[in-house]
């Protein structure tokens, strides 16, 4: 198989833009909402430049623990953030676009695979994942602790 497989997902989210990037820019806060539900964080490198690394430990409700290394490629404070996933497995690319939408701040991801049977395979699981991901943000802005 040849060429890649994207997933899309898009939510508006009730805060400005400086918020809603503020909740990816600051461990602590990332550790609270990032991955599907069910899972806690513990963030041991987290360096938002180009170049810089973040290691991220996801734990499941069931005890497992998933190491992630990821890479900054591109970061424009407030606005782009384009990283790649190294590990456990599934290495993509995710594009994250933070926009204006009117009084409230629109959050674009898109992640970038290649074609194989594994990843299209993942791809309905891997949508709604980010659903979870974007509803434990909303939850967290909602509790007011995206703002500093």
């Amino acid at each position: 198989m040849s060429g890649s497989i994207e997933i899309r997902n898009e939510r508006v989210f009730p805060v400005d833009r400086e918020t809603l990037f503020a909740a990816f820019a600051d461990p602590a806060k990332l550790a609270k909402w990032w991955g599907p539900e069910g899972f806690d964080n513990s963030i041991s490198a987290f360096d938002l430049k180009p170049g810089g690394q973040w290691l991220i430990t996801m734990t499941a409700d069931t005890g497992a623990a998933y190491h992630n290394r990821w890479s900054f490629e591109e970061v424009i404070p407030g606005q782009t953030i384009r990283m790649t996933h190294h590990v456990p497995m599934h290495v993509f690319t995710l594009d994250m676009t933070f926009t204006d939408a009117g009084q409230c701040a629109r959050l674009s991801w898109r992640m970038i695979f290649d074609r194989t049977d594994e990843n299209q395979e993942m791809q309905p699981f891997l949508h709604a994942a980010n659903e979870q991901n974007f509803d434990r943000l909303e939850r967290l802005l909602q509790k007011g602790l995206g703002s500093d």
